[in-house]
């Protein structure tokens, strides 16, 4: 497991477009998961430590966002050849015992990745409602423990103003994670 850190973004670069199938048997699009007052592209996978900490969090914040009119999608890109944990059966029962409220697609191709500049799991991007980014960092700061009393919620926090103004102030700290699986580079 590579631990990475996401880079700096590129503020105000538009969400790349996808068609990719979900965990519900229907392909979603970019413009079909957005919502008046923005989206978030969350690239998350099964397996990872850094994921499963957050998905209790993760699931209660979307259900936030998307009542305040962001939409919220989840992408897993990660190989499922050499990662059989992060496939489209796997995702299908994992979307359905968290209850997520958000379409979980899957990336065969990895393409989705390649072009949103995802490098780990979790990797949050975060777009207004012109569809330019005003996010990227992490959920928060608590990694992979819980969320303790008083724990500023920064994903939640910057995807409301995004939603409301259109900007955010929230300082952009780096999401950690696992190394996104890329096809023929096992770990």
């Amino acid at each position: 497991m590579a631990l990475l850190h996401t880079p700096a973004a590129s503020l105000g670069a538009e969400a790349p477009d996808f068609a990719l199938p979900g965990t519900d048997g229907r392909v979603h699009t970019r413009d079909g998961c957005r919502g008046p007052n923005g989206l978030l592209v969350m690239f998350i996978c099964n397996h990872c430590p850094y994921v499963q900490a957050i998905r209790e969090r993760l699931v209660v914040d979307a259900r936030e966002l998307i009542a305040a009119g962001v939409g919220v999608v989840a992408i897993s890109s990660n190989d499922a050849r050499d990662y059989p944990e992060d496939g489209p059966e796997a995702m299908r029962e994992v979307a359905r015992q968290h209850g997520f409220p958000f379409p979980y697609l899957y990336d065969a191709t990895q393409a989705v990745a390649r072009t949103y500049g995802a490098v780990c799991t979790p990797d949050f991007f975060g777009y207004d409602a012109r569809l330019q980014l005003r996010y990227r960092g992490r959920l928060d700061a608590a990694h992979r423990g819980p969320r303790e009393p008083g724990m500023r919620r920064e994903l939640v926090e910057a995807m409301l103003e995004v939603g409301s103004r259109g900007d955010t102030s929230v300082a952009q700290v780096p999401s950690m994670g696992c190394s996104i699986k890329w096809r023929g580079a096992k770990e």
